[in-house]
């Protein structure tokens, strides 16, 4: 299964909720709460001028009309995931997080 894919059914699991998204278009009406989700960047590590290990980074935001919501605290909880703001927009909630995947 490829890697993005795995990502996806992982986020769909302790998100409790069918609403992941990878990349939406402008034209997607999305339900919420929901959880969106793209590429950001990638780590390279190299050795001996060769590539040993390569990560790639994925923008993972949680958007929530619920400001109280236990969703967010599940993205947190990733191994190699770090927080990156909050913001509100159109009464909606977001809490955006920098995951290596």
């Amino acid at each position: 299964m490829a890697q993005r894919l795995e990502l996806h059914a992982l986020l769909v699991s302790i998100s409790e909720i069918d609403n992941v998204y990878f990349q939406p278009p402008p034209s997607l009406q999305m339900k919420y709460p929901c959880v969106v989700y793209r590429r950001d960047y990638e780590l390279f590590n190299h050795a001996d001028d060769l590539t040993y290990m390569r990560r790639k980074r994925y923008l993972v935001t949680v958007i929530d009309p619920n400001p109280d919501s236990d969703i967010p605290d599940k993205i947190a909880e990733l191994p190699l995931c770090t927080y990156d703001r909050f913001y509100t927009a159109e009464n909606l909630n977001h809490d955006v997080y920098k995951l290596f995947f």
